[in-house]
């Protein structure tokens, strides 16, 4: 048998233009069990706020404004709740955790996920180190 022998270079350049597909990075998120939940192109600290929990927002569904996220969500429907908001009521179809069943986030419509507006996400619920929870996991919320 012959012998095999393979190099290769590697070079860097400090002063190259970052490209757009470095511009665009995906960002992931684990629960705080560990399980992989989503991976979405912005951050989640970067995302607009409801103002009702303090909820991330991901847009959905785009309009000729607002593109929607590019976001690959990875958890199982929960049941509908429905909570008491000022003015009146709000259904919540859930999203849970695969692993632990935590509730990671809602929606307005029933599932599937993407058929709704908005994804929101509840605050401290995920975290970009797996194993590590988020320094606002545990602060009090409203629902």
């Amino acid at each position: 048998m012959p012998k095999v022998v393979s190099r290769s270079a590697v070079s860097a350049s400090t002063d190259a233009q970052p490209t757009a597909s470095s511009a665009a990075a995906l960002r992931v998120y684990y629960c705080i069990c560990g399980e992989f939940i989503l991976v979405i192109d912005k951050s989640l600290s970067a995302l607009p706020r409801r103002k009702t929990d303090d909820a991330s927002v991901i847009r959905v569904q785009g309009t000729d404004s607002a593109p929607a996220r590019v976001f690959k969500l990875n958890a199982v429907a929960g049941d509908a709740v429905l909570i008491e908001r000022e003015g009146g009521h709000e259904r919540q179809y859930r999203h849970l955790c695969p692993r632990c069943t935590l509730p990671i986030g809602y929606q307005s419509t029933p599932l599937p996920v993407k058929s709704a507006p908005f994804l929101y996400v509840f605050p401290g619920a995920l975290t970009q180190m797996q194993g590590q929870v988020p320094q606002d996991a545990l602060q009090p919320r409203n629902s």
